[in-house]
């Protein structure tokens, strides 16, 4: 573990933001876009936050306004991290995290002094402490309300935590201890793991920590919360740590809409997303929580048994049928019947389920007598029911009527800063399972958790995870081969980077390099009329020619730049994308230097 690195004034001006980072913000004047890598930015008045702020405060109050706000740095952080991930150098993990510090002042926020900095990725243990002078968002505070008696760089505090969130693998929460906007000189902000903060003893942390959580749906990052098990219980079962995401607050503000009334409530998204976890946390938070919560698998029973599952049967309704018995409509009198894979259901229990829905009340198989239900039902499809019912595999009628209140689900991909909030999760349960020591994750498997595109979203990640516990050892971390047993499962490019020895920074010069090594492969394959048939040949002929021409090797960086964009737009038959993707850059890089090529430069 990193000892504590006390900070002077001399190492202030290492914070400053680099050559490189500069180099990454680009302004296109005419198209009206400026970008930040391959990030959109906008310049915007700090006033005009300012009154942003005001309207949130007044019209949500300042617990919920300042919530919104932190959520929204957190988001805005680990979005910067993926830049910084570029320029990451996998041996000096403390260098990548200062990263944020110099895109916060890149930016505009404020100027970063770095206090104090301990840090430890396999031991999961992060220490940080940074001052901020001359905060824009606590003067933008002060310009509406004066000075007051709480800290008010919220957006910032939200910013750090998501930056270093992403690079430790499990949640960093910051907290702001003091703040220009109560009169102090300047802004202090202090980083810790959120299980190192004890919400249960410190009302004030919990309320930092309270700011990432979206509702009382779910705990944010928090740890479980001591004397509290209702609180505790959340969408993953009975631990409080859940996402920060966008995506996922937005589903949970729809889950929290939906929880007082009586509608049917429809769960779409890719397998493993975690819908019947939702749809249980539905139930939990609605007035019927003391009823029965009745899962079925429409897709686990067959056909000829599904009738009988939801509605019940009477004693001799079918041949086997020895005694009567309640259908699962029936077991969930009062309380939540949940419909799992329901596009999967037969044609005729359809009809039957219509009917459930439109009149509440059903038949037993073999029965007379209608037996009236109160029951919330709530489905949920890996489907695209539209499709079904144009394909004549599911009825009309029936998805019009579960399609009351339809809530997708995003894929994990999609919603990436809640990956470290997973991971943290689900090795502490698996440490406490178990019995086992592992103490964290290295920074390749991080980078590895962060650059998959898990197909299998949340419940890959924690099959994942629950290998890597197997497999690492006591009181060690969890690397990259204890997850991912196969390469083909990794990414090329993070493959690529890793056989390079870091992830790091890729110049044109590395996108040249790279480009020389691809293999010849359509459209690449194909041969021009000046004898090349890689991107990687031409540059070596364009090299070629300049040393016959008596130039020494000496390519000036503009000349080959240009020679490689438009080489590699030729290759590509003029396809931007698979352009940007033969040099390594992104499409928004790639358009942004097609633009600015001098004229003549690529000729």
């Amino acid at each position: 573990m990193a000892a504590l690195q006390p900070v002077g004034c001399a190492s202030c001006a290492a914070l400053s933001p680099t050559d490189e980072l500069v180099s990454r913000l680009h302004f296109d004047a005419r198209e009206g876009r400026i970008w930040l890598n391959d990030q959109r930015m906008v310049l915007l008045h700090n006033s005009a936050m300012g009154v942003l702020r005001q309207e949130l405060i007044e019209s949500l109050g300042l617990d919920k306004a300042r919530g919104l706000i932190t959520r929204m740095g957190y988001n805005s952080g680990a979005h910067d991290a993926e830049l910084a991930r570029e320029l990451r150098c996998s041996d000096r993990p403390a260098e990548a995290v200062t990263i944020g510090p110099q895109l916060h002042m890149l930016e505009g926020v404020a100027r970063v002094e770095a206090v104090a900095l301990e840090l430890d990725e396999e031991g999961g243990h992060f220490l940080g402490e940074f001052n901020w002078h001359g905060s824009a968002e606590a003067e933008a505070h002060v310009q509406v309300y004066g000075i007051v008696g709480h800290t008010a760089c919220w957006q910032q505090v939200g910013y750090a935590s998501g930056f270093v969130s992403r690079f430790m693998g499990r949640p960093v929460v910051f907290r702001e201890l003091q703040c220009r906007a109560q009169g102090a000189p300047h802004c202090v902000i202090v980083g810790r793991p959120a299980e190192a903060w004890g919400p249960a003893d410190d009302p004030a942390a919990a309320g930092d920590l309270a700011s990432l959580r979206a509702d009382a749906l779910s705990q944010g990052v928090a740890a479980p919360v001591s004397g509290h098990p209702s609180a505790a219980r959340h969408l993953l079962g009975d631990s409080a740590v859940v996402g920060v995401s966008a995506g996922f607050n937005a589903v949970c503000h729809m889950v929290r809409r939906a929880a007082d009334t009586r509608a049917t409530v429809l769960f779409l998204g890719e397998s493993g997303v975690g819908k019947e976890v939702l749809a249980q946390a539905l139930h939990r938070i609605s007035p019927r929580a003391a009823g029965p919560f009745v899962a079925i698998n429409c897709a686990a029973i067959p056909d000829e048994l599904i009738e009988s599952e939801l509605f019940g049967v009477e004693k001799g309704g079918y041949t086997g049928a020895l005694a009567s018995r309640p259908g699962r409509f029936e077991r969930a009198q009062g309380g939540t019947l949940f419909l799992d894979e329901i596009g999967i259901l037969g044609w005729t229990a359809q009809g039957k389920l219509l009917r459930a829905l439109q009149a509440r009340e059903i038949e037993r198989v073999g029965g007379t007598a209608t037996v009236q239900v109160d029951v919330r039902v709530v489905a949920a499809t890996n489907l695209d029911l539209k499709q079904e019912v144009a394909a004549g595999r599911f009825r009309e009628d029936l998805y019009y009527r579960l399609n009351v209140l339809p809530i997708r689900v995003p894929p994990l991909r999609e919603r990436r800063e809640d990956i470290p909030v997973f991971m943290n999760h689900f090795l502490r349960h698996y440490n406490q399972r178990d019995g086992r020591q592992v103490s964290g994750f290295t920074g390749r498997a991080i980078d590895a958790m962060l650059a998959y595109h898990w197909p299998g979203n949340i419940r890959e990640l924690e099959n994942l995870v629950e290998r890597g516990v197997v497999l690492a050892s006591d009181g060690g971390a969890i690397d990259t081969p204890h997850l991912f047993l196969g390469d083909e499962q990794l990414p090329a490019d993070w493959l690529a980077l890793q056989r390079d020895g870091s992830l790091r920074q890729r110049t044109v010069a590395g996108a040249a390099n790279d480009a020389m090594q691809t293999p010849a492969a359509a459209p690449c394959a194909t041969a021009d009329a000046d004898g090349g048939n890689t991107l990687g040949q031409r540059v070596q002929a364009l090299l070629a020619g300049q040393c016959a021409a008596g130039r020494e090797a000496q390519v000036p960086l503009d000349v080959l730049e240009a020679e490689l964009v438009r080489r590699a737009m030729e290759a590509t038959g003029g396809n931007q994308s698979a352009a940007a993707r033969l040099l390594g850059l992104s499409r928004s890089q790639l358009i942004y230097r097609l633009k600015g090529l001098a004229p003549g430069a690529a000729g």
